[in-house]
């Protein structure tokens, strides 16, 4: 398992996906779709990305608790990641065609900061899980995977449900 996205892919016959998750049963449910679709064909390559959203700056009383926050929240992501590696390695993925990437960062959107993610690593399919957000959830707060959809250039896009 790599630690980080490769940049450019190895050769022209390569295909690179984005599997944005988080520690819910609808990425799982993704990453075990990719798994099962993808895992034999050896010119696929994955990258398992998990954003973890940092709260402003006034959610913390100070700079310790903040880097304790931090740091649990990027163990947790870690134990996270090595569950989703170990579906697509059980499914028969070489190691070394899975990498993974944790961002700890403040953003205002995930949605977003995937895209960004997505473009600067040339990746040609992003997928992701469907969190089943209620109409009035989604109007309040927006839809992670409804923006990926209707933002996302030059790429594919699956929403696994």
């Amino acid at each position: 398992m790599n630690e980080h996205a490769a940049g450019a892919p190895a050769s022209k016959q390569e295909r690179r996906l984005l599997l944005a998750v988080d520690g819910s049963e609808n990425a799982q449910r993704a990453v075990a779709y990719v798994a099962d679709f993808f895992a034999s064909l050896p010119a696929v390559r994955a990258t398992l990305l998990t954003i973890v959203p940092i709260p402003a700056g006034d959610y913390f009383a100070n700079d310790t608790e903040r880097a304790t926050w931090v740091g649990e929240r990027q163990e947790e992501a870690r134990q996270m990641l090595a569950t989703h590696v170990r579906i697509l390695t059980g499914a028969g993925w070489p190691p070394e065609r899975v990498a993974t990437q944790i961002e700890v960062l403040e953003v205002r959107s995930i949605a977003d900061r995937i895209l960004e993610e997505q473009q600067r690593g040339g990746f040609c399919t992003v997928v992701i899980g469907r969190r089943g957000i209620s109409r009035q959830e989604e109007f309040i707060f927006g839809s992670t995977s409804n923006r990926i959809l209707h933002m996302a250039k030059d790429c594919a896009v699956l929403v696994v449900e």
